[in-house]
């Protein structure tokens, strides 16, 4: 990874300012799920429907019992050749890192192909899985854009979940909008 000619703890700082910025200012967030934590809610079941006539909706909602940290994403994905996610919101809450995960993941997925998005999902979990030693592979490092920032958060294996979880409901919720369409 590209260290823009900074020492170690500049960049660490400039990491941490990043994540605090997309957790301050969550994009894709929208308020549509019942929350979880209060009892009696049927957080599994909420559905928002599609906006787009030419799209299939997908729901999926995560939780990460460790932390508490929870989302639900909804994607809608187009229904012509290639497929394609034409809206991508998430609702839930979280620590600074889930949030600000799930912020960059709707500004790298939001509009790309599903094809491109797994390819995104599989980048950001190899990053995920590389103990703070980011990708050896600048061209993956591109395409994950702002995502680059959470290769710190890879040296603590509690925090990793925290990243991954808006990832998976993005995953789940494309293949259940695939699976819908059939």
């Amino acid at each position: 990874m590209s260290d823009f000619g900074m020492s170690g703890d500049d960049l660490e700082q400039m990491y941490q300012e990043v994540i605090l910025e997309a957790a301050r200012d969550p994009h894709g967030r929208e308020h549509f799920a019942p929350d979880a934590a209060v009892e009696g809610s049927a957080a599994a079941e909420t559905a928002v429907r599609a906006s787009h006539e030419y799209c299939t909706p997908g729901e999926s909602h995560q939780f990460n019992p460790t932390c508490g940290d929870e989302a639900t994403v909804h994607v809608e994905v187009s229904d012509a050749e290639p497929h394609t996610i034409e809206r991508l919101v998430w609702d839930g809450h979280g620590c600074s890192i889930s949030q600000a995960s799930l912020s960059v993941m709707v500004d790298l997925v939001d509009g790309k192909t599903v094809d491109e998005a797994m390819e995104l999902f599989r980048d950001f979990h190899e990053l995920m899985e590389s103990r703070g030693n980011g990708l050896d592979d600048d061209a993956k490092e591109e395409r994950l854009g702002d995502a680059v920032v959470f290769q710190g958060v890879s040296k603590y294996p509690m925090r990793i979940k925290c990243a991954l979880l808006g990832w998976e409901g993005m995953r789940d919720s494309v293949a259940k909008a695939l699976a819908s369409k059939r």
